[in-house]
């Protein structure tokens, strides 16, 4: 199924879900279920497959076309948190299989569904010294590889904060697929905080000439704000590269109500922003995220389906990068040829077409 969506992306629009934590909730599990790692969302891959299947069917009879696994935080550093990092492979492998038998179950020849492997930042910023490169690197090796083997069509590493922890998550991945000889692609989305900059202050032009030299295949974005923050982050994404484009907000700023946090944004409103992303930005991944629900993707899908994937320009030139800022080396001044010919010291006859000014 890897090389179909290879071929699908980026000619037909693709519909991801959206909140997995979100519809979790609504289920309401026990501490029993979480076994007294409350908040563990990984541990139901284990104890409770049928309400993970169930969060991936509503989305799939909504009519999504990708689904991500649970397994946000089944890497090193969120499992170390509740001493299970012993258990990565068993919670990834297990979060890939019921994604994969469930969207087995609804596709069919005219409407193919994928498997998207989540793979989360984590809760330690490499940048900041909290946890080492090799060990990021080995972990989401580890996680991936898992994934892998339990069927997922393409790898996706999101709501990236630190570029150093997207570095380790993509040679992770490749790593994953040297040793298992696989091929699947690799989608990156980043999460731009309110502050226009990810986390650790990097701006989103610097992030890109990171991930354009990964050569992963498809960026975008994905958390922290509404579609309507993102515009602007979307043009740069969109003007500076031709990589598949995926948008996949949150269903609004969240309010705080005396019942908890409520994501505002209704299902058209959502779908009409990226509706029109899509237009004016060639979005080829459209989905949800925090606060979204599988009336949001329902009303997406039924919005786009169809719908051609705009074509964008080749992007001019390149760029390098530090953590912070990218810098162009697009020239502003072009290549001026000075053409020896035109010395009157070295050629008689332009001395003498120059003194009877003879310019043509």
């Amino acid at each position: 199924m890897s090389s179909l969506l290879r071929d699908r992306l980026g000619t037909h629009i693709l519909v991801a879900d959206g909140a997995m934590g979100t519809m979790l909730q609504m289920h309401e599990p026990t501490d029993a279920d979480f076994e007294g790692n409350l908040g563990c969302n990984e541990i139901l891959n284990v104890t409770r497959p049928d309400v993970i299947a169930d969060v991936h069917a509503k989305y799939l009879a909504a009519g999504a076309d990708l689904i991500e696994t649970n397994t946000f935080g089944a890497n090193l550093t969120a499992l170390t948190e509740y001493d299970s990092a012993h258990r990565i492979a068993e919670l990834a492998g297990a979060g890939a299989r019921i994604a994969r038998q469930v969207a087995d179950e609804y596709s069919s020849a005219n409407h193919p569904r994928f498997v998207l492997g989540s793979v989360g930042p984590g809760v330690r910023l490499p940048s900041l010294g909290q946890v080492t490169f090799a060990e990021l690197r080995e972990g989401y090796e580890t996680q991936i590889a898992a994934m892998i083997e339990a069927g997922i069509d393409a790898v996706q590493i999101e709501t990236c904060q630190d570029l150093l922890q997207v570095k380790a998550a993509v040679i992770g991945a490749r790593r994953a697929m040297t040793r298992l000889g696989a091929d699947v692609p690799v989608f990156v989305t980043i999460t731009v905080e309110m502050t226009g900059t990810m986390l650790l202050g990097t701006e989103v032009g610097a992030a890109l000439a990171t991930l354009r030299a990964l050569k992963v295949d498809a960026i975008g974005l994905n958390c922290a704000t509404g579609p309507e923050q993102m515009r602007e982050h979307l043009r740069v994404l969109s003007t500076e590269s031709d990589l598949p484009l995926a948008c996949l907000p949150n269903a609004g700023l969240p309010e705080l109500t005396p019942e908890g946090p409520r994501y505002p944004l209704a299902p058209e409103a959502l779908a009409a922003a990226l509706n029109a992303y899509r237009e004016e930005f060639g979005l080829a991944i459209v989905g949800g995220c925090c606060g979204t629900t599988p009336e949001h993707i329902k009303v997406l899908a039924d919005a786009v389906r169809d719908q051609a994937v705009p074509a964008r320009p080749a992007p001019e030139g390149s760029s390098v990068a530090s953590l912070y800022q990218a810098v162009s080396l697009k020239q502003d001044t072009a290549f001026l040829n000075v053409g020896e010919r035109t010395n009157a010291n070295g050629s008689l006859a332009f001395r003498k077409a120059m003194l009877a000014q003879q310019w043509q």
